[in-house]
């Protein structure tokens, strides 16, 4: 379709848009959705989230690798209690320092550009881990592949946001999850069973692979509508919503309904402006969530998954319960995000914080009340102690963290996990979205690198059942703030939300 077909389209469109009753509206929003094409868009959002499964896959590095190391015969290589904390935690501070970035990156060269770019970095530190001969080059490895992290994690799930329509966008949303499982899972897989000398620096090569897949199949896919509109770029949009959506759909309607939008927020945000509760208000809630999800303690589970099940000695090997957790993660994440455009998104967060408390609050009370003796723990060694533990322990009531994690980690994956990325893109304003989603990105792993390096002190000063009451806490604190704080945002357009929190009228999200 040529630009001059297009126009009288676009124009009668507009005009009609605004002069709709409120049920026509919803009607032809209704046919609208039924009428789409979205074999591309899915194409779109797949080739994104390689990105996030390259995140996965790092972020869970240091679970089958740091046991290696500790028994590594160089002594350039080797860890101790002292540098294993920071193999694992350093990577998250590489992520808070990509998140920074994010906020130049996502309006200087956009959404789609920024991922392409996290490329650079994670393939370079994924090179150091493979060819490392130091320490230093395993821990700036874990910091460039940190960086590419932080940078997807505050690009992709808003180019996903923009470029979704609402009848998918919960769904589409919780992808970016379900990629970063699936990468932990080939991690754990791989992990398992490479048992050659140098089997952590294969590792490092196999992550190589989604990042040149990702790079590859982004060169063919659209910039975000919104974005390019922001940057005066019109046909390009309406091409973009065009490609995205199917010719032979009316999607010159929701084109001009993103225009008018976007030309509400032409400008800049300011520093004056931020105390306009339609930019700070949405800010706030996005960087709380994300500073209560990291303190819920996902990210040093995750990190030191085999070494706690190590400590606990449940029944089954660490590394088979690694692999049994990721399964159990991926299936409720599907769960998520089949059922978060019909449940709602305030609904799987009260049940996904409430699974939290009970597991977190069992693991904690088990530790502490069961005796040693019974949880098959050695006294007196750290959580990355080499001293052998019984390598298959008989003892069923060893069942217990390893349930007790299984379902923190599906109560995770059901709610906080997929949802909280969500709504940041959801709710932040069109103007403040690129700086706001990399500020919130920076909050969340500085916290997360807070928490890392100060796990392992923490169990050795105080035991292990400590850091899992703290996170119980946590969970609790999270109820509350759902049920206070986040708004239901099902089935509600980008500039229906926006108009929300500019207005504070709830029928906007009825």
């Amino acid at each position: 379709m040529e630009r001059g077909d297009r126009e009288p389209l676009v124009r009668k469109t507009s005009s009609s848009y605004h002069t709709f009753p409120e049920s026509t509206a919803r009607r032809l929003d209704s046919e609208y959705l039924r009428s789409l094409h979205n074999k591309r868009l899915y194409l779109a959002v797949f080739a994104a989230v390689l990105g996030n499964f390259s995140f996965g896959f790092a972020l869970v590095y240091p679970s089958p690798v740091i046991p290696a190391l500790e028994a590594h015969p160089n002594p350039a290589l080797r860890l101790d209690q002292h540098t294993a904390p920071w193999f694992g935690s350093v990577f998250t501070l590489g992520a808070a320092a990509g998140g920074l970035s994010t906020m130049l990156l996502n309006d200087c060269l956009g959404r789609k550009l920024s991922i392409m770019f996290s490329a650079l970095p994670s393939a370079l530190g994924y090179a150091l881990l493979a060819g490392a001969q130091g320490l230093w080059m395993l821990l700036l490895g874990r910091v460039l592949t940190g960086y590419a992290g932080g940078v997807t994690s505050a690009s992709i799930p808003v180019y996903i946001s923009e470029i979704s329509h609402p009848g998918v966008r919960g769904m589409l949303g919780a992808c970016p999850q379900i990629m970063a499982v699936l990468g932990s899972l080939v991690l754990y897989a791989l992990g398992k069973y490479l048992r050659l000398v140098l089997d952590w620096r294969w590792l490092a090569v196999a992550g190589e692979v989604p990042v040149l897949a990702m790079v590859l199949l982004l060169c063919f896919m659209p910039n975000s509508p919104r974005f390019l509109l922001s940057q005066g770029k019109e046909d390009e949009a309406l091409g973009s919503l065009c490609w995205l959506r199917g010719e032979d759909t009316d999607y010159a309607r929701e084109y001009e309904q993103i225009k008018d939008s976007v030309r509400k927020q032409s400008r800049r945000v300011s520093c004056a402006e931020l105390k306009d509760p339609f930019l700070y208000k949405p800010i706030l809630i996005a960087g709380a969530m994300r500073f209560l999800q990291q303190l819920s303690g996902v990210t040093c589970i995750l990190v030191y998954l085999q070494p706690i099940f190590k400590k606990t000695s449940v029944i089954l090997k660490p590394e088979y319960d690694a692999a049994l957790v990721g399964l159990v993660r991926l299936s409720s994440v599907a769960i998520a995000a089949v059922s978060m455009d019909k449940a709602g998104r305030k609904i799987l967060l009260f049940v996904s914080a409430g699974v939290m408390l009970v597991s977190n609050l069992t693991m904690g009370l088990y530790i502490h009340c069961v005796p040693a003796s019974h949880n098959g723990t050695v006294a007196n060694t750290t959580l990355m102690s080499s001293t052998n533990l019984p390598a298959e322990p008989t003892n069923y009531i060893t069942l217990i963290p390893l349930l007790a994690t299984m379902f923190f980690i599906m109560g995770y994956a059901m709610g906080w996990g997929p949802i909280t990325w969500l709504l940041m893109s959801e709710i932040l304003p069109l103007k403040a979205r690129g700086v706001a989603s990399g500020l919130c990105v920076v909050v969340s792993w500085l916290t997360a690198f807070t928490l890392t390096q100060f796990f392992l002190p923490a169990v050795n000063a105080f035991g292990l059942e400590v850091p899992f009451l703290f996170f119980a806490v946590i969970s609790a604190g999270n109820i509350l703030f759902t049920g206070c704080c986040v708004p239901e945002t099902k089935g509600r357009s980008l500039e229906q939300i926006e108009a929300f929190f500019r207005t504070g009228r709830r029928s906007f999200l009825r």
